[in-house]
């Protein structure tokens, strides 16, 4: 499309994405390292959990603190008296997941089980739907 003045513009790209509930099943490792990278915010801010383009599978696991968004956008799982979110457009590949934490020199970190992978990584970060 052409404006008054020749130049080019273009129309807004839209997604569309299923949606369902989300439901998170945590260790008590996992709440117990939850609570700890909070560092007592859990009035303010949340832990998000997402499910990134890219790794060796299609897509990579991503978890931030941050500052609560207050956005429709994402669902919210209470553990604990803490938040986590997950993003409506991630909710079909992240619902039914466990979070587990391994305090391990090698390997430790949090680790995610997701039965709604088709496969994964040998790292554990990199899932395929």
């Amino acid at each position: 499309m052409d404006d008054l003045c020749g130049k080019k513009l273009s129309l807004p790209v839209t997604t569309h994405f299923d949606t369902v509930g989300v439901t998170i099943d945590f260790t008590e490792e996992a709440k117990i390292a939850i609570r700890s990278a909070l560092n007592g915010d859990e009035g303010t801010h949340v832990l998000i959990v997402s499910a990134d383009s890219g790794g060796c599978s299609g897509y990579m696991y991503d978890m931030q603190v941050t500052e609560d968004p207050l956005d429709d956008e994402f669902q919210s799982v209470e553990v604990d008296g803490m938040r986590v979110l997950v993003h409506n457009r991630d909710s079909v590949m992240l619902s039914g997941i466990t979070i587990d934490y391994k305090n391990e020199l090698m390997g430790g970190g949090f680790q995610i089980l997701n039965p709604n992978a088709g496969k994964s990584c040998g790292c554990g970060q990199s899932f395929g739907v």
